[in-house]
């Protein structure tokens, strides 16, 4: 079906609808098959054509256009636009191209406008670059001209319906019984942790899953740019999202506002979804003042990795000594667990390690699991997160919740 074809039914649909009232999905329907009913006398169609196309003019208005089909596709877990003639879609880890294009630059402009407004986030060229989410959770990244050369560019990561629970997580490899099990105690017991790890190798889903062990009578504000999380199982949860400054420059809120908004709402715990800049001198401070058990996420290639970018993000917020940044950082978090995505596509827990102080200047680390790879086995990577039999030195919050047999004990 060529998409002139596609034009010339899609603006007969439009004719045929009356805007100064509503219109029902089934309605529109109707609307649709009669005329690609009315185009197959001239034009034969095969049942399965005709549904397709059927399909393809409704969610021209009421869904993503072509894009609803790849949406419902539980298989796809990323689509990546790169103009409007050139679609690609991640499945299982690898990435494809689609025979598939929108039937113009304009018509991808328009789909942009209307997801941005829905949550009503502005782009156009003086601000061309915006995140945004659709009504399911799934995150927008959208880029337009003159920043985007080939034309509108937008990547949407997708999110299961229903969030992985760390049993999931365990059954698929991403970490070990006995690691979740361990750290399934220390967030009842309130360790601050932080979620390290590149593009792609599953932070959110693993902050999702953590949030399953936090106690259902604790409060709970979550903050973050596009919100993701999809956190069920805390009653007491209030969600916090940023806001784009208007096209007079006026209303920005930034993430750094609402950290020091949190604070006066009575929280138990604040969840950042990612650090990028000079919030990470807000969430240290909100750590270090009596918010024990919060967590966030951020980008690094290790745990070592990410107290360097920590200090670089404080850095940009505030001309402090490094020496004092770094007395933050190891007050402030108590473990660090970082994620990897393997060249096998799968993703799994790497490290998780244990800030244990301060030793010569710098923050000492005190590793407690690391994967240890044992080979390859037709493409699949074999191997194990381990515990390194290391004590965990800072027992003082087990101890507080009544977890002593925990305390002073090696792992493993």
């Amino acid at each position: 079906m060529n998409d002139e074809t596609v034009l010339e039914l899609r603006n007969k649909v439009r004719s045929k609808i009356d805007f100064s009232s509503s219109l029902s999905d089934d309605s529109l329907m109707r609307i649709a098959e009669g005329i690609v009913f009315e185009w197959c006398e001239r034009n034969p169609l095969t049942a399965t054509e005709k549904v397709k196309l059927v399909r393809r003019l409704f969610h021209s208005f009421r869904g993503l256009d072509i894009l609803q089909p790849l949406m419902e596709d539980s298989s796809i877990s990323e689509i990546m636009i790169n103009h409007h003639a050139e679609i690609f879609v991640e499945r299982n880890g690898r990435m494809s191209l689609l025979p598939v294009s929108f039937e113009s630059r304009e018509r991808l402009e328009d789909l942009i406008q209307t997801v941005v407004a829905s949550v009503n986030r502005v782009v156009n060229e003086s601000s061309p670059i915006v995140d945004a989410r659709l009504k399911d959770g799934s995150r927008v990244h959208v880029v337009l001209p003159p920043v985007a050369l080939k034309g509108p560019c937008m990547t949407i990561r997708k999110f299961p319906e229903q969030p992985l629970a760390m049993e999931q997580l365990v059954s698929i490899g991403s970490l070990t019984s006995e690691a979740a099990d361990f750290l399934k105690e220390l967030i009842g017991a309130q360790y601050n942790i932080f979620i390290s790890g590149g593009t792609g190798t599953g932070k959110t889903t693993f902050l999702n899953a953590l949030s399953q062990f936090i106690p259902i009578d604790e409060r709970i504000v979550t903050i973050e740019d596009s919100a993701e999380l999809q956190i069920r199982t805390l009653p007491n949860l209030v969600s916090m999202e940023t806001r784009n400054a208007n096209t007079e420059g006026k209303g920005e809120i930034t993430i750094r506002d609402l950290i020091r908004a949190s604070l006066r709402m009575r929280p138990n715990r604040i969840i950042v979804g990612e650090v990028r800049g000079g919030e990470a001198l807000d969430m240290l401070q909100a750590l270090n003042t009596g918010h024990s058990g919060s967590m966030s996420t951020g980008h690094s290639n290790g745990a070592k990795d990410m107290v360097a970018r920590l200090e670089t993000m404080v850095l940009s917020a505030a001309d402090l000594p490094v020496q004092v940044i770094r007395q933050q950082i190891a007050s402030a978090i108590d473990i660090i667990i970082h994620l990897s995505r393997f060249r096998d596509r799968s993703r799994k827990v790497t490290d998780i390690s244990e800030i244990k102080g301060m030793e010569g200047g710098e923050v000492l680390l005190n590793p407690l699991f690391v994967f240890e790879e044992e080979g390859e086995a037709d493409g699949n990577i074999i191997g194990g997160l381990r515990a390194t039999g290391n004590s965990l030195t800072r027992t003082d919050k087990l101890v507080m919740a009544g977890k002593a047999a925990w305390s002073g004990v090696t792992i493993g």
